[in-house]
Order: structure tokens, then C-alpha cells, then sequence
């Protein structure tokens, strides 16, 4: 495989790329589900959550639903769907306490700090995220890897999400580099690969489940494989 010549600058997506965000988010509900006194099983829970975020999430990356509408549907229609009653109030309660707990675990994809090591020495390394800004940094910070990075970029920060432009050129910009020069790395072929080479960036799609007919886009299914690009 074929090394990318004239890359100086790698920009990554954050949850489900670098910050496993599956398996901090479970041990997060477990821990808010415990203090609020929440009698849920949790694998339940979350075989309807997971889902549901993700509809919303998409909603949410469509400029069709608000941030905090976002965060108390979600939860509500996993109660819903699990047919369970729980107050409006405790799911306010229960949503807050989320994204107060969310960052105080912090594990990582399998070979996220050697590949960033890696990386460091020969590259400029930035985050593009759609992540809520008063959590992504406090992600990063816990988790050890945030000295890494040059430019952390959000859409509450850029006013838009990806795969919007604006995010991407507001990015680049912070970064003070070109776009022939950028690489974007994420789990998201329309949030992170579309929207980045929609710029004229060159893109790589981290796809651990190996799914989706990809054609010519360039892939991967372990971080350390990016070695073989980069």
C-alpha cells in the first residue's frame, strides 16, 4: 500500500474514532443509573439507546433538532420504548448527570496512543468533532491524549456541523494550513469522508465493524493501520 505523499497536517474525529464512546458512555449510565436510583437493566437500556442516539445524533448533525432538545429526547424514548415511566424531571436530572460523568472514564480505542505517537513526529495532529464543547476537551484532557493535538475544533465553536464546509475550512484555518496538505480521519463516511473530501481533503474511513461497500474510498479497521498510509 501506497504511502500519501505531501500530508503535514492529520485531522481526526473524536467519539468512536480515537474515544470509545460506546464503552465510556454504558459505564456511564451505569454509574447515573446507581446514583438516581434507576432500577434498569442496563444491557436493555442500551440496545434501544444506542439506536435512538444515533437517529438523533443524525438529526442533530441535520441542523433539525437543538442540543438540549437532543439530549432529553433521547432518553426519553429509550424509557418509552422500554415501557417504563419516568418523570420529566428525572430525565432532565438523568441528562445532566451524563454529560457530568461522561468524561471520567476514558478508554480509548485499541492503539490509539501508539498511533498518535507514532504520528506526532512527522505531523501536525488536529480534532474535528461534533461533540458538545463543554465535554469534548474535558474528554481529551482525562484520557491523556489532548497534548497531541495542535487545534481542537467543534461545531458549537465553528456554528456548524460536520459534514458542513464551514466546519472543515473554519478548521483548516485555525490549523493555517491548505486543504492538499490535510488528511481527515473518522468513523463517519458522511460526517468525516464526505465532508472532508467535499473540501478537497484527502480522507480516510475507520470502519472496525469492516462494513459498507466503499469503492475507491481509502479504508481501515485498526487505527495501527494507518502506518500503512501515513
Amino acid at each position: 500500500m501506497k504511502k500519501l505523499n505531501g500530508i503535514t497536517d492529520v485531522f481526526f474525529d473524536l467519539d468512536h474514532t480515537l474515544w470509545d464512546f460506546e464503552k465510556n458512555s454504558a459505564l456511564t449510565f451505569e454509574k447515573i443509573f446507581q446514583i438516581n436510583d434507576v432500577d434498569v437493566q442496563l444491557n436493555e437500556f442500551l440496545n434501544h439507546y444506542i439506536p435512538i442516539n444515533f437517529k438523533y445524533w443524525k438529526l442533530y448533525r441535520e441542523e433539525r433538532i437543538e442540543k438540549e432538545a437532543l439530549r432529553f429526547v433521547r432518553l426519553n424514548d429509550t424509557f418509552k420504548a422500554l415501557g417504563q415511566v419516568v418523570e420529566e424531571h428525572l430525565v432532565h436530572k438523568l441528562s445532566d448527570d451524563y454529560i457530568k460523568h461522561l468524561s471520567t472514564f476514558n478508554h480509548l480505542i485499541e492503539d490509539t496512543n501508539t498511533i498518535l505517537d507514532y504520528l506526532t513526529s512527522n505531523y501536525t495532529l488536529h480534532i474535528i468533532t461534533n461533540g458538545f464543547d463543554e465535554v469534548q476537551y474535558r474528554k481529551m484532557d482525562k484520557s491523556n491524549i489532548i497534548h497531541h493535538f495542535t487545534t481542537i475544533t467543534n461545531s458549537e465553536i465553528a456554528g456548524v456541523k460536520k459534514p458542513n464546509p464551514k466546519i472543515f475550512n473554519y478548521a483548516l484555518s485555525q490549523a493555517k494550513v491548505n486543504a492538499h496538505q490535510s488528511i481527515m480521519i473518522g468513523d463517519s463516511l458522511e460526517a468525516d469522508v464526505e465532508g472532508a473530501i467535499n473540501i478537497g481533503m484527502d480522507a480516510i474511513f475507520f470502519n472496525p465493524s469492516n462494513s459498507n461497500s466503499l469503492g475507491n474510498i481509502k479504508h481501515i479497521t485498526k487505527l495501527i493501520e494507518l502506518k500503512n498510509y501515513l
